[in-house]
């Protein structure tokens, strides 16, 4: 078996069922890429494929809305027509449904420029050539996360000023009597320290496990085709159209999750504490 980082499957293509070479199992050496540029060695800097895709998404998610809407018009095009379902979306399905059409107008840019940025990232996964969720690789939804954790930092403090905030992270209820400071203790923690770190695993654990399943099943279609094994080589290629599908979806739904729990976050830091 290859350890070379650059394949996009990571095995090799001449290994197979009784061939007298065992099974290249994917695991973490498939989500490591070489340079494209620079030396990832030290303190250099470098280029590698996630960056890549990441940079050609945003293009691609700036350049859809560029087109779409540089030239509005009042019977719109298809391209317009798509677009403005998908903002429409967006707004009013998520954004409007958990912060408020009143408050939440302002917050629908952010909204959907993550939903579509982690959308993209994600469907980089089933597209040839590229094969590869930018979001299994833990700093890019790290740093989505870091950006609505600053987000609605900045917000409870604007809203409510420093007690306020405290309160707000804190639970603070005078009812709950003698448990108020265990209460108060973990809210803190779990609000300032657990919050963003979930809501960037959350995606990241899904994108990294689905690409795992779909590595696969695709190393195992193309190791057991071969004498008799041609019959579950089959069978693994099915379930490669199966789990390629059920990412599909899989791929919607968490870039729907982050964008509803960033307006959960948002709607929590503008609500008034009682």
């Amino acid at each position: 078996m290859s350890a070379d980082p650059t394949q996009v499957l990571a095995f090799e293509t001449d290994c197979h069922l009784f061939d007298g070479c065992g099974f290249p199992a994917p695991g973490l050496h498939s989500f490591l890429f070489e340079p494209l540029w620079g030396n990832a060695d030290g303190n250099g800097m470098y280029f590698n494929k996630p960056m890549l895709l990441a940079l050609l998404g945003s293009i691609v998610v700036v350049g859809f809305f560029w087109a779409a809407f540089a030239r509005p018009k009042i019977v719109p095009g298809k391209l317009q027509m798509i677009a403005e379902a998908g903002y429409d979306f967006v707004r009013r399905g998520i954004v409007y449904e958990t912060i408020g059409k009143k408050e939440g107008e302002k917050y629908v840019p952010l909204a959907v420029a993550l939903f579509f940025f982690i959308w993209m990232m994600n469907l980089w996964s089933i597209i040839p050539v590229a094969q590869f969720p930018v979001t299994s690789i833990i700093a890019y939804p790290m740093v989505l996360a870091l950006i609505v954790y600053i987000t609605w930092v900045a917000l409870t403090f604007k809203r409510h000023g420093f007690v306020g905030f405290f309160k707000n992270v804190t639970g603070y209820d005078k009812t709950l009597g003698p448990v108020l400071p265990l209460s108060m203790t973990i809210e803190f923690f779990s609000n300032l320290l657990v919050r963003p770190f979930t809501h960037a695993v959350r995606l990241f654990a899904n994108m990294f496990a689905g690409h795992t399943l779909l590595l696969l099943f695709t190393i195992a279609a193309w190791y057991m085709l071969n004498g008799i094994g041609i019959a579950y080589s089959g069978v693994s290629f099915v379930m490669v159209i199966i789990m390629t599908a059920f990412e599909l979806f899989i791929q919607a739904v968490q870039a729907y999750v982050f964008v509803l729990l960033t307006c959960s976050y948002i709607q929590g830091a503008l609500a008034e504490h009682h």
